[in-house]
């Protein structure tokens, strides 16, 4: 590789460049930072600004309007108090003091002031050529090596073996998955996990309903317990016993329980790899308490002192660590409340090596959240080792209407028909589209649709709209003189160019931001953004032309757009098809 000058990267011994940070738009950023700090320091200096002006925050971002230029930095503002002057005469003596810089930089154009004192800076064209060159070259666009190889366990969905996935849960096995994508993206050593509740009563009260479902196809009149689980899938299951069993007559519950619940875990693994998830460990809570995982602890709670007990129950003193309550662990009965389990599964994800946890949890367990982590500190480890994320509810819309789908009353909409009706590419797309907070309404119509108004559909497109250019440009001759950047790219001036060339250098740091701040639906709302900027290019830049060398480098940009695209696609596990 060829690293154009002010790329960083580093050799490994066999010769082969490993680029840590490239360059990009986010590089850009942070460099720009560094000289305003600098520029900052050279004005206490001169004594024009005082010394605690160097405690101030200084903000540098990117504009959201693009007229404002490429970076802006509030600094004059923030520092006009402490200089007893205008924040315009601010701006004025920073721009002098990061004139030098800027002037001699390959990659910054140009200052300017605007408004009430921001500082506004301009990339240079030879910056948009070497940007595009590096896209092209470097296979390893958009990744990092922040994580630090720090070992990460996300869990997710951990559905109750009681049922089939529904689409609440597809919601977080879709963000799950991505956020394991995007933190081994950016240097972490993560891993998924699926936690099994194969122990306890919901395993009694299938039982229950295995025998009811029994029954009622011996030809016996069955009134559900209230306990019972009402769905048609319990009758299904009973069927499949049958076929496999015979009817012995009379079963315990434990043997029933058990038979579905190994079915339903079964089809729930099917079902999350047709949805493009594969858990890197399926644990289940019965290893946990084979290993005495909750005795130990009960075990090391008591010796730290957080322990104690009252009418009967064991209580864990969990409001030393910011919980409402103290909890029950033990109950008078002698059996152990969910939270102890639980805990011990996490006290076991800690002895495995794992330095952060994160949960995804359904939209029902706020209150779990405190409990855990007061659970954690109390057996000495620090608040921030678990992080909790409530992936909210769903509403599916069809023609405007809500779709029922309340699994205690058997009407809810498994995945599987989510699936079957909508695909998983617009499913896992819809469902990151959006913060995992927020309560998420899913237009089928709108799934359905081959057309741009759907989101998946037209950042799909966009790909295979480049496949179709390239296929074209092959048939000319030019496909093999697109695949790197030895070509000249400084014919590639319209404004619609490099409104693309610079929407490609925002991927790192859209990557970045993505991954440590936990926020996957950055990534969908990028590829949406790069889908309409190719599309606006397409419109407005003829790509295949008489102009060879001005065909040839459009060519190079809407590969890199391709590449960034299909980079991106990959992130959310969403398919990038060269037809549609």
């Amino acid at each position: 590789m060829n690293l154009p000058s002010g790329i960083i990267g580093k050799e490994k011994t066999d010769g082969v460049v490993l680029v840590t940070e490239v360059l990009s738009n986010w590089r850009m950023q942070e460099e720009f930072a560094d000289l305003v700090r600098q520029a900052v320091q050279s004005l206490v200096s001169e004594g024009f600004l005082p010394e605690e002006t160097m405690e101030k925050a200084v903000i540098v971002e990117k504009p959201r309007d693009p007229d404002h230029g490429d970076l802006a930095t509030n600094a004059a503002l923030a520092l006009a108090g402490p200089a007893r002057c205008s924040p315009r005469k601010v701006a004025e003596e920073l721009c002098r003091a990061l004139g030098p810089q800027i002037e001699s930089s390959r990659h910054f154009h140009s200052l300017e002031i605007a408004g009430p004192g921001f500082v506004n800076l301009r990339f240079s064209d030879t910056y948009l050529c070497d940007l595009l060159a590096v896209i092209m070259d470097d296979d390893r666009y958009g990744s990092w090596e922040r994580g630090g190889g720090r070992r990460v366990l996300v869990e997710f969905v951990s559905a109750n073996p009681t049922g089939p996935l529904v689409v609440v849960q597809a919601r977080s096995a879709a963000l799950g998955d991505v956020l394991v994508r995007l933190l081994r993206r950016i240097g972490y050593d993560a891993n998924s996990e699926y936690y099994v509740n194969d122990a306890g009563g919901q395993l009694d009260k299938l039982g229950l309903s295995m025998q009811c479902r029994l029954n009622e196809l011996r030809g016996e009149e069955v009134t559900l317990p209230e306990d019972a689980y009402p769905g048609e899938y319990v009758k299904d299951l009973a069927q499949r016993y049958l076929q496999r069993h015979g009817d012995d007559g009379e079963m315990s519950r434990e043997i029933l329980g058990r038979f579905a619940a190994e079915e339903l875990i079964r089809e729930q693994r099917q079902m999350l790899q047709r949805y493009g998830v594969q858990f890197d460990r399926w644990y289940r809570e019965s290893e946990i308490r084979a290993q005495g995982g909750p005795e130990r602890v009960l075990a090391l709670l008591g010796e730290r002192g957080y322990l104690y007990d009252q009418d009967g129950a064991v209580w864990l003193r969990s409001k030393a660590f910011g919980d409402d309550k103290d909890r029950v662990l033990v109950k008078s009965d002698g059996s152990f409340t969910y939270l102890v389990p639980d805990l011990a599964y996490h006290l076991d994800k800690l002895d495995r090596g794992y330095e952060w946890l994160i949960d995804i949890l359904g939209p029902d367990h706020h209150g779990y959240v405190a409990r855990m982590q007061a659970g954690l500190c109390a057996l000495g480890y620090p608040e921030d080792v678990l992080h909790v994320l409530i992936s909210q509810w769903v509403r599916l819309l069809s023609g405007g209407t809500e779709i029922s789908m309340s699994k205690r009353a058997g009407t809810f909409v498994p995945m599987e028909e989510l699936l079957d009706d909508v695909g998983k590419d617009a499913a896992r797309f819809f469902f990151v589209m959006r913060s995992p907070s927020s309560p998420l309404d899913f237009d089928l119509d709108l799934a359905r649709a081959q057309s741009s108004d759907n989101p998946v559909y037209y950042a799909q497109y966009a790909h295979a709209r480049i496949s179709g250019i390239m296929a074209e440009a092959d048939k000319r001759g030019l496909g093999a003189r697109t695949e790197g950047s030895a070509e000249s790219l400084d014919v590639l001036s319209h404004p619609r160019e490099h409104q693309l060339i610079r929407l490609l250098g925002d991927y790192p740091g859209e990557v970045l931001q993505a991954g440590e701040s936990l926020e996957p639906q950055r990534i969908a709302a990028y590829v949406l953004d790069l889908a309409a900027a190719f599309h606006v290019f397409y419109t407005d830049c003829r790509i295949l032309s008489s102009d060879e060398q001005m065909t040839v480098a459009r060519l190079i940009l809407a590969r890199g757009c391709q590449k960034i695209l299909a980079s991106a696609l990959d992130l959310i596990g969403v398919d990038a098809p060269e037809r549609m």
